[in-house]
């Protein structure tokens, strides 16, 4: 069995043009449903600490 970290000082292997772009359009897609599911998490959290502030008053 090889040791696969000496494949690690070998130059990058070029890969197909399509391939390349669906990947890229991929992390693309992940990036944005990380970004919608912070921005709906942190809100969700403000409102339930304004919330629990208010009812203290």
């Amino acid at each position: 069995m090889d040791n696969p970290f000496k494949q690690l000082n070998q130059p990058l292997k070029e890969v197909p043009k399509e391939l390349k772009s669906k990947v890229m359009n991929d992390i693309a897609v992940a990036k944005l449903l990380m970004d919608l599911a912070m921005l709906f998490s942190v809100d969700a959290a403000k409102i339930i600490e304004q919330t629990m502030k208010k009812r203290k008053n």
